[in-house]
């Protein structure tokens, strides 16, 4: 049986009648959900970063789990602890909300490193250990986590390995004048982000729909000229003086996954070089670091990024 992008498509285009004027953000989402990987969404408050993840949730027939990442969090309210049963005389493992399908982690940066980092063998090996005995996730599982921008006040930077586990970071911005006019005539007409009652929602989109489309998305070709210009993006971004890290060999595989997720999405078989260039922002502008003079010049990592990609030629 042939598998077609159909009900990603029809998951996007669900979630583009929820969260007005983000669809760039909102692809960004589906795409990563498609290639098995998880992702950083930042913005400032109130863009519908949380509003997004609800809306994945509710166009997925998966379980949904939320943590509010906040200073007191500890590790164990994530991954779970092995408490005393008084009756039995033994210890009983209680699961904390790391397991389930889909984890949003609202305001990841909110919480202090030792808490965020308790992601890591969870997003990273989709397992978790607790006093020495590994226990897996459930498939699909796949991390949502909101971002504040770092300065502001009560936040704290994620460490890097942690970052890195992120297949993208989706910056969400303030939507179009005429976006911004559709919203309020959304509330006016009784919609409520709360609600999940008033998303008017198509019917869902079932675990096997979602793990056949990622295993379609993990066969789809992708020529040798387009892999090895993969590499020579990830290869140029540590030859750039302007980057005082470039990227990973990680990276380059995140580039692979998202690019094939893409043309998946698009209807197609095949990977073009725009899929490289369009995913290239997304995947690579939290992996790689400018260096101080950059900063102070008010650079930007995309603007870096785009610069390099508009002055390496790609395959025809």
């Amino acid at each position: 049986m042939t598998v077609t992008a159909e009900p990603a498509v029809r998951l996007l285009q669900s979630l583009e009648n929820i969260v007005l004027g983000q669809p760039r953000a909102l692809r960004q989402m589906v795409i990563c959900l498609l290639a098995r990987g998880h992702a950083l969404v930042e913005g400032v408050p109130g863009t519908a970063k949380t509003l997004a993840a609800r809306a994945m949730s509710a166009g997925l027939g998966l379980d949904f789990g939320r943590v509010q990442f906040t200073p007191d969090l500890m590790p164990t309210d994530l991954v779970g602890v092995n408490v005393l049963d008084e009756t039995g005389r033994k210890f009983v493992y209680r699961p904390g909300p790391v397991f389930t399908d889909l984890l949003l982690a609202d305001e990841i940066n909110r919480a202090p490193p030792k808490t965020q980092a308790a992601l890591l063998e969870a997003m990273e090996e989709r397992q978790v250990t607790v006093d020495g005995q590994t226990r897996p996730l459930p498939e699909p599982f796949t991390v949502f986590a909101t971002q504040n921008p770092v300065e502001h006040e009560g936040t704290y930077p994620l460490p890097e390995a942690q970052v890195d586990r992120f297949l993208m970071k989706i910056v969400v911005g303030y939507p179009s004048e005429g976006a911004e006019n559709r919203i309020l005539d959304a509330w006016d007409d009784g919609f409520r982000s709360d609600d999940e009652s008033t998303y008017g929602q198509q019917v869902p989109v079932s675990r096997q729909e979602l793990l056949d489309m990622r295993a379609a998305t993990a066969g789809l070709h992708m020529d040798g000229r387009i892999r090895r210009y993969v590499t020579r993006i990830i290869r140029g971004t540590r030859r750039e003086q302007v980057f005082s890290m470039g990227a990973s060999p990680r990276a380059g595989v995140a580039l692979f996954q998202a690019a094939r997720a893409e043309a998946f999405l698009s209807g197609r078989d095949f990977v073009t070089p725009d899929d490289v260039k369009t995913l290239s922002f997304p995947v690579l502008r939290h992996r790689v670091m400018l260096t101080a003079e950059a900063e102070i010049d008010g650079r930007s990592a995309d603007d870096e990024l785009r610069r390099m990609l508009e002055s390496m030629e790609a395959p025809r």
